[in-house]
């Protein structure tokens, strides 16, 4: 129990702190530059590399000219065989920069951006640009594609053993949790009545095995992904095919296309609520832990109102953060009111099942007629609490078998709670002995047996009651008090063995039951019977006495043979 307790709170802590990071990577990495962009803007590239952004001018769009300065700079780095300068001219109404004194870019109002001036964003882009050309240049020699394909080599290595070394901790951490068997020495605890059983958190445990697998193989998914990302961005001749599918799932991702209210959203925008909606289910959970651990557990109260409490702060957090999340992410609720109703209506038929398990949790939560550990008996169905849930309540037979029950059986019937208030219960066990039996004897037997079993409080004493006299037997009733009600069985056979052996040494009868048939014959009127029923009476007399005279004269002829055959052995005897 120890074991597992301890290994869920690790594999639970783990999967929190991925999704975290999932959520925050989601965000910055997904969501940033989208808002970063105010205005339409195009970039201006070399070799499938993003130098800087242009914005529309006058009659231009940006992608026009981000085009036409794309083609220019391409031509002049094909056709150049020197050293290839940048310069800015100032003598026009806006900076010009040119490329070998040929027209590259004009620098307008709306590429500067507030607070900078337009000469001031003709020299930062001056600057790139010759720092990329002079890198384009670079990468067209034989040592660079030496250089690059060493370093694609030496990432392709370190993803095999990132992506090997997650596999060992799943092989060799984690996988052979699963049939650990629970610590052979569990802390010291106080001695519970019911019987030993096994922890109910493994089978959730073992579902959060089968989660961080899955984020595993996503983890080992993204290390590829990048690694094969930053290979084709060595090469100026994979760069632009990389940059040109990115681009396009930039595209698909950031295209509205899905109408909802009246609003339209794109993929990456489901995307980005999925994330928030995972972040906020993971901090909900991180507080619920908090609460549970560090507050509720200084008020004393019992474990299941704790995790109930905890469970109901967790929802509640839940559907609040969801209702803002929801409004912050742009939804807008007030147009989904028609549709919530119908689907609360219809949810409402479907779940009041549901319902009606989660009120009856409720209340067994906090009015606490039973409890975790109780030994209880529900329509002839004996066992132990094992966990109360808002659902349903587990028990464990006598039989060692786990029966998941609904809330309602136990308002709705009735309920013998052999543990409720005190385990201390008293047991009746019938006994009944034959007529002319020693009863004094019988009295002795019978407290004796019950003081010699250990199972058997002393206090109360066990008692003896004349209960009646039986048509066949003098009935006695033997009262004992256990405190272990779920061996209760097992006592009262213990007791019948040793009473049926202490009476068999003392020589008192326990009778079965009898009964004594009496005809009386008596005159009945010939006239009063009909002429069949006289014939058939009369042919059973003759078959009867046919039969018997048979009987006779075969037993008869047998004992005459015996008789023959005893005599022609004594004759041959000396």
């Amino acid at each position: 129990m120890y074991y597992w307790s301890q290994k869920n709170n690790l594999i639970t802590s783990l999967i929190a702190w991925i999704l975290t990071i999932l959520v925050i990577f989601t965000f910055f990495v997904c969501l940033s530059p989208i808002l970063g962009q105010e205005k339409p803007t195009a970039p201006i590239m070399l070799e499938g590399r993003t130098l800087f952004y242009v914005s529309e001018s006058g009659q231009y769009t940006a992608q026009q000219r981000a085009e036409e300065a794309n083609n220019h700079l391409e031509k002049i780095l094909e056709e150049s065989d020197s050293a290839i300068t940048v310069a800015i001219d100032s003598n026009q109404e806006v900076p010009v920069i040119t490329i070998n004194e040929r027209y590259f870019l004009s620098v307008t109002y709306n590429d500067a951006p507030m607070g900078k001036s337009l000469q001031g964003q003709a020299l930062t882009w001056k600057n790139t640009l010759e720092i990329a050309i002079s890198k384009a240049e670079y990468e067209r020699t034989p040592q660079y594609y030496i250089k690059a394909i060493i370093i694609a080599i030496a990432v392709i290595f370190l993803a095999s053993i990132l992506s090997w070394k997650l596999g060992v901790i799943w092989q060799r951490w984690l996988e052979p949790l699963k049939t650990t068997p629970t610590d052979p020495n569990p802390p010291t605890s106080t001695v519970s009545h019911q019987p030993l059983t096994a922890h109910p958190s493994e089978s959730s445990f073992k579902f959060q095995l089968v989660g961080l697998l899955v984020l595993l193989t996503i983890i080992r998914g993204i290390i590829w992904i990048v690694a094969i990302g930053y290979i084709t961005h060595l090469f100026p001749q994979t760069r632009q095919w990389s940059d040109l599918i990115i681009e396009i799932l930039k595209i698909s991702l950031i295209t509205d296309v899905f109408p909802l209210g009246n609003q339209k959203y794109s993929v990456l925008d489901f995307f980005i609520l999925v994330g928030l909606l995972a972040g906020l289910v993971t901090l909900t959970r991180m507080v619920s832990r908090v609460l549970k651990s560090k507050l509720l557990s200084a008020t004393g109260l019992n474990r299941a109102v704790q995790d109930t409490t905890a469970l109901i702060v967790n929802y509640t957090l839940i559907f609040l953060g969801t209702i803002v999340v929801l409004q912050v992410w742009g939804l807008d609720l007030s147009s989904l009111t028609v549709f919530a109703s119908v689907l609360g209506v219809g949810i409402g038929l479907g779940l009041q099942g549901i319902a009606k398990e989660f009120v009856s949790g409720l209340v067994l939560i906090f009015e606490r007629p039973i409890q975790v550990g109780d030994f209880v008996e529900v329509n002839r169905l004996m066992g132990t609490v094992e966990r109360i849930s808002v659902r349903s309540t587990e028990i464990r037979t006598l039989d060692q078998i786990s029966v998941i029950l609904p809330n309602s059986r136990f308002l709705d019937s009735e309920v013998i709670n052999w543990s409720h208030s005190s385990p201390i219960s008293r047991l009746k066990i019938p006994i009944g002995v034959a007529y002319g039996s020693n009863l004094e004897a019988v009295r002795k037997i019978l407290i004796d047996t019950a003081k010699n079993h250990k199972d058997i409080l002393s206090v109360p004493s066990p008692q003896v009651f004349f209960s009646e006299f039986a048509d066949s037997s003098l009935n006695f009733n033997l009262l004992v008090w256990i405190s272990k009600p779920y061996k209760q069985f097992q006592i009262k056979s213990d007791l019948y063995f040793n009473i049926d052996s202490k009476f068999r040494e003392e020589g008192i009868e326990i009778p079965f039951p009898q009964s004594d048939v009496h005809f009386r014959s008596s005159d009945v009127p010939a006239q009063t019977l009909s002429p069949e029923l006289i014939n058939s009476l009369t042919n059973l007399s003759n078959s009867l006495a046919l039969w018997l005279k048979q009987n006779s004269h075969a037993q008869t002829m047998s004992d005459q043979n015996k008789e023959i055959k005893s005599n022609k052995i004594t004759k041959k005897e000396p």
